[in-house]
């Protein structure tokens, strides 16, 4: 489990295609990771299967995850959001985060506001019931506080996504990849996983 605080920019050191699969080295800058250990990659929750006292790591990522998230789109030299699994002595600031990914959006812009930037994505129409405003989500591993929901097709949106946007403060853009995204970039989102057991438990109650 993480809770959506990164804790560091990593670097993409090499991308090796397997059938179906691939397998990533993140220079993370982490030097005491252990074999085993989960770790959040854009907020994907991915195993360390090797690793070197540089703090150079490597994951194996399946089709499943490739087929779920952006993680397909990873490149050499490209920035990623990281953070390891929380423990339970850890100050839980931002909201639960699996590192289940649900699907991928569309960052649309930013618009600075003051220091802080208000930024705009575009969602999957598939999960406009999961989110509210000033609820909580995870783009790319990073808890955010959801300032806006608009309904689908609304806007500027397609017929099958809706807009929203989120208010993000100097140090969250500094310090992720939020602050590097281009138009189009897609990113990983994840809702609240409390919202999914409230859908469930309306279902069973029917």
């Amino acid at each position: 489990m993480f809770s959506g605080i990164i804790e560091s920019l990593g670097t993409i050191h090499s991308v090796t295609h397997e059938p179906e699969a691939i397998v990533v080295e993140v220079d993370t800058g982490i030097t005491d990771l252990s074999m085993g250990e989960s770790v959040a990659v854009n907020g994907v929750c991915l195993t360390v299967i090797k690793y070197d006292d540089k703090g150079r790591a490597t994951f194996f990522i399946s089709s499943e995850t490739l087929n779920r998230t952006n993680l397909k789109k990873l490149q050499k030299s490209k920035r990623v959001n990281l953070e390891r699994a929380v423990t339970p002595s850890t100050r839980l600031s931002g909201h639960i985060v699996q590192g289940h990914v649900d699907a991928t959006a569309r960052f649309i812009k930013a618009e600075q506001s003051g220091d802080a930037y208000k930024v705009f994505f575009a969602f999957p129409a598939s999960l406009r019931k999961y989110v509210v405003e000033k609820g909580s989500i995870a783009i790319d591993g990073t808890s955010l506080t959801l300032n806006g929901v608009g309904e689908i097709g609304a806007d500027r949106a397609g017929s099958d996504e809706f807009i929203i946007h989120i208010m993000i403060i100097p140090h969250t853009w500094e310090h992720t990849t939020l602050g590097h995204l281009f138009p189009s970039d897609m990113v990983n989102v994840e809702v609240d996983i409390i919202a999914k057991y409230v859908e469930n438990l309306c279902l069973v109650q029917k």
